[in-house]
């Protein structure tokens, strides 16, 4: 008697576990997120899918909305390798066709060294893009990685004299309609403002920008924004992305 149950004991613990684990594998199958063993991987909290409607930037003029590039395989070992001539030669490296003048939509694939990533349009609910967050999520690598991040800001006017502000962690290089804006070379975290343009012109209607940011270990994100001359962020923005939403 003793053994028969026992053996119903240990049967019944059996069952219990697998119904714990298809439990899980269900609850991670839900939502826009990956399950890696028992762990269940997620972009929420940090993100959600962008909307087809115009988004305007957060109360500090932080543009929130992205169409993100799954990380392409950059191997560093430490970041203090990312001077000028470095990353300015790798962020000037072709990767796929039409790198630097597609405007990309949401779903779009491109083949990187025969690995192919895919586009998501997304808004982040920080003011500052937690890329690695993003990597983890989608249970993509998160470390030795460049990012590619484009996005399309709406201007009711011409707008002279404004300046990007740009943080990222680590190294970034970021282009306003095609020109070179800002670059942020060596090891870094990411501070608000941390690197600001010259005097630029946002031109009235659409305008694009692109932003590549490439780490080593430790985390990846970055914050943009547009200040006046007096350093008052603007915040009579737009950011619409075509397809988003869809």
């Amino acid at each position: 008697m003793r053994m028969f149950r026992y053996i119903m004991t240990l049967v019944s613990g059996v069952l219990a576990v697998l119904a714990f684990q298809a439990s899980s594998a269900a609850t991670g199958s839900a939502g826009r997120g990956t399950t890696t063993g028992d762990i269940t991987r997620s972009i929420a909290p940090y993100f959600t899918p962008a909307t087809a409607g115009a988004k305007a930037p957060d109360a500090d003029g932080f543009l929130q909305r992205w169409l993100l590039l799954e990380p392409m395989n950059k191997p560093n070992r430490t970041n203090t390798v990312f001077t000028d001539s470095y990353i300015r030669k790798a962020f000037t490296t072709e990767y796929f066709p039409d790198q630097f003048t597609m405007i990309p939509h949401d779903g779009d694939t491109v083949t990187v060294s025969g690995e192919q990533l895919a586009w998501h349009a997304l808004d982040a609910t920080n003011f500052n893009v937690k890329l690695f967050r993003f990597a983890y999520g989608e249970n993509k690598r998160t470390y030795g990685v460049l990012f590619w991040a484009v996005t399309v800001v709406n201007s009711p006017r011409e707008l002279k004299n404004v300046r990007m502000a740009v943080g990222s962690n680590s190294a970034s290089m970021w282009w306003l309609n095609s020109k070179e804006a800002v670059i942020l070379s060596g090891d870094r975290r990411m501070v608000m403002d941390d690197c600001v343009s010259k005097r630029l012109t946002l031109h009235k209607g659409r305008n694009v920008i692109r932003g590549a940011v490439i780490n080593g270990p430790g985390l990846s994100d970055f914050c943009v924004r547009f200040i006046d001359e007096n350093g008052e962020p603007v915040r009579d923005l737009t950011l619409r992305l075509e397809n988003a939403g869809n």
